[in-house]
């Protein structure tokens, strides 16, 4: 049955699957529809398809399948049309700008005569190339709506579906939705089975035990392992797939057969490797064995005596293992240098950079992240970049990223040094190394007791653990280090001793409460009152919580919300935007959560761009300083004074970040660090993510919550193992190098 009428009111709408219920004005008079439509406005006409119900407790209804936008017929009606969001560029003020000129012709004048636009003050030819564009895509995208809506899939994810597919969005879905998981950041594979599942796909479908098998591996890479074994893998492909092993071996022959897995069977395990690592763990091995052998001419220096002479000019004097690290990294092709804080570790990269230079070596900097790139500047005095930066990423219009610096066009450079190494993951690594000549010396520094990366791999340790590269592993605390208590602390939890607390006027403090109300309400107090009033520090800028969990009421999804009341509540005047679950305002501290190649930014100096670029990453640390409902868009400053701007489409990608976890904070400094210390899984509760939190603060420790958690943490120092076999490989390369 279809009737047709003007959208009077949305009585209910849930904003996670756009279930709607609406009061709709007909020929016939008012009726209440119920159905999907995230979409839907008040005053659309439109035309609905479907059948009467009857609720228990709301009378009648109109249970609709099908839902269809027909033009608008009154002003009021086209100027709600056209300010609905759906085109980016027109917002209610331009809408109403539109109608008051056009009128009743105004659709017309956009879809036919589209030049009459610029009649509009503020609409010049950028604009209205943008707003023409946007009005065919969105009648299409209407269509697209609807068809996903059965699906219950929100306007969110449509729009960034069509963005994929375009026009050709719903025969790809009809044909094989278990695409979405691989292509649509956000939708997994348990969406895409519940949508094949609706279109009667079979459980033993070729699509969805292959799309099944693939989020398994992916699934364990997310948790760092590089490959899973066989056994396992199974284990958990059952779990979700429900399935006989007989159709999962047959699906896996299938993806060995397009290379899109790898079967490894050794002496101990079948090993089950998604493509990419397998191949990366293979060219990482080779390339530090072919790095590791290479014979250097003997220098011309002295190195004892340029050691002294440092140690004179810098009045400081180095440690034995000091020393060694210098000498070692000077001698050989690849080098690591490992240690906590306080260990000196700055101070060797400063003496490489020092007798390297006046060798007339040409010397690079890197690091993963934007923050420790900045922090390595900071402490060396010499421009430091990203490893993305370094080897001048760039992206296809696949949108997948690539890098310029590679074999054909390795890094041009004597000795590169490349802090935080601990971050780096097996597929970063193998992009780095590619541009790396044998012939120039790699010194890799960081601190290997801290987390592991994010990503797959446990690239530091497995590298030191092949016992085939120079390793120095810094444990001496220096004198002026030893006066903060965060760096005391720090060791000490490392060796799983307890810390020293609450000593006076000093930098590391813990505040004794049981409940979780009572912590979060603390961490509020000290971050708006209590730390700015008497260490002079931003409470927004300068402190950063961080927590073990993202879930549970000290986790960071319920801090940030309750942070945000407390130091950017609503407020008239401020503009917010609500994505999702989240509320964003003018002010409010945002991250990253996926890497963006394409996105643009600028570097803005006394109103004029100084230098443009593509690419924010996971992880970069940001400020909201602009959100223009009207055109859509949010624009952020990011903490290297990058600024870019996020259209409707993007916007998701952002975070709110008052808390994080202690994951996402890796590879970052903040002056001041406010952790909650409470009940949660064994998992997360372990010694090294708390020696990973208290090393991230550079000024002051307050940790907030139970002592025995904390004491539970300590004695936890079970490391999760990780899948690699990056270590044994490079044993095997360095076989078959000798033989």
């Amino acid at each position: 049955m279809i009737i047709e009428g003007i959208v009077e009111e949305i009585i209910f709408r849930n904003e996670t699957n756009g279930y709607t219920v609406g009061r709709l004005n007909t020929s016939d008079g008012e009726v209440t529809i119920v159905g999907y439509a995230a979409f839907l406005k008040t005053e659309e006409m439109v035309q609905v398809d479907g059948d009467w119900i009857y609720h228990n407790k709301f009378g009648e209804q109109f249970n609709f399948t099908n839902i269809k936008t027909l033009v608008p017929s009154t002003l009021k009606g086209i100027e709600n049309y056209l300010s609905a969001g759906l085109i980016p560029n027109i917002g209610p003020k331009t809408a109403k700008k539109i109608v008051e000129k056009f009128g009743l012709e105004s659709l017309d004048v956009i879809q036919y005569t589209p030049e009459k636009l610029k009649e509009i003050p503020g609409i010049g030819d950028k604009k209205l190339r943008k707003i023409v564009e946007a009005y065919d895509e969105q009648r299409e995208l209407r269509d697209i709506m609807v068809y996903l809506q059965q699906f219950e899939i929100t306007v969110n994810y449509g729009t960034k579906i069509y963005k994929k597919y375009g026009k050709d969005t719903i025969k790809i879905i009809s044909e094989n939705p278990y695409r979405l998981s691989e292509d649509i950041f956000g939708i997994g594979f348990k969406t895409a089975d519940k949508i094949a599942n609706k279109m009667g796909i079979e459980n033993s479908s070729p699509y969805r035990l292959e799309a099944g098998l693939k989020f398994v591996i992916m699934q364990c890479a997310q948790e760092g392992h590089s490959y899973v074994p066989k056994e396992e893998f199974f284990n958990k492909s059952k779990h979700l797939l429900g399935i006989d092993e007989a159709y999962l071996e047959e699906a896996l022959r299938n993806l060995a057969l397009k290379n899109t897995i790898y079967i490894i069977n050794d002496e101990e395990e079948i090993k089950v490797y998604y493509a990419p690592f397998h191949i990366a763990e293979n060219n990482v091995a080779k390339k530090i064995v072919e790095l590791s052998r290479v014979d250097f001419d003997e220098l011309e220096v002295d190195i004892d005596k340029a050691i002294h002479r440092i140690e004179e000019k810098d009045e400081i004097i180095f440690g034995q293992k000091q020393k060694l690290a210098i000498q070692e990294s000077i001698e050989n092709g690849m080098m690591i240098i490992t240690g906590g804080p306080g260990t000196g570790k700055t101070t060797i990269i400063n003496a490489i950079i020092d007798i390297c230079e006046n060798l007339g070596m040409k010397v690079l900097l890197t690091a993963p992240t934007g923050r420790a790139a900045k922090r390595m500047s900071e402490t060396t005095g010499r421009e430091s970049k990203t490893i993305h930066r370094l080897l001048e990423y760039s992206f296809m219009e696949s949108e997948e990223m690539a890098f310029n610096k590679n074999e054909e066009s390795p890094l041009e450079a004597d000795v590169i040094i490349v802090d935080e190494a601990s971050m780096i993951d097996i597929l970063l690594m193998n992009s780095m190394l590619k541009a790396v000549n044998p012939g120039t010396r790699l010194i890799l520094v960081g601190d290997v007791d801290q987390l592991p990366s994010v990503g797959a791999g446990n690239v530091l340790k497995d590298i030191i653990n092949s016992g085939i590269i120079k390793v120095v592993m810094l444990d001496e605390i220096f004198r002026q280090a030893e006066e903060s208590m965060i760096i005391v602390n720090a060791h000490r939890i490392n060796k799983g001793d307890k810390p020293l607390l609450n000593g006076k006027d000093k930098d590391f403090y813990f505040i004794s409460l049981k409940s979780p109300q009572e912590i979060v309400s603390t961490i509020i107090d000290l971050i708006k009152e209590r730390l700015p009033n008497f260490y002079g520090v931003d409470p927004i800028k300068d402190i950063q919580v961080l927590s073990p969990m993202k879930k549970g009421e000290v986790g960071i999804f319920s801090l940030n919300r309750c942070i945000q009341d407390a130091l950017n509540p609503k407020a008239e005047g401020i503009e917010e935007k609500k994505i999702g679950d989240e509320i964003f305002r003018v002010k409010d501290k945002v991250m990253q959560i996926k890497n963006n190649y394409s996105l643009e930014w600028k570097i803005i100096c006394d109103g004029d761009a100084i230098e443009t670029g593509e690419g924010v990453f996971n992880g970069d640390f940001g400020y909201i300083t602009d959100i223009d409902n009207e055109e859509g868009t949010v624009k952020v400053l990011f903490d290297d004074n990058k600024c870019a701007e996020y259209d409707s489409k993007q916007i998701d990608e952002l975070k709110l970040a008052y808390a994080t976890t202690v994951h996402k904070a890796q590879g970052s400094e903040f002056p001041v660090v406010v952790m909650p210390i409470y009940s949660g899984p064994p998992m997360l509760l372990t010694r090294n993510l708390l020696y990973t939190a208290v090393t991230r603060a550079k000024q002051l420790v307050v940790l907030v919550g139970e002592v025995r958690y904390m004491d539970m943490m300590i004695k936890n120092n079970i490391i999760t193992r990780r899948y690699s076999s990056l270590d044994k490989k490079i044993r095997n390369f360095l076989n078959v190098f000798y033989s």
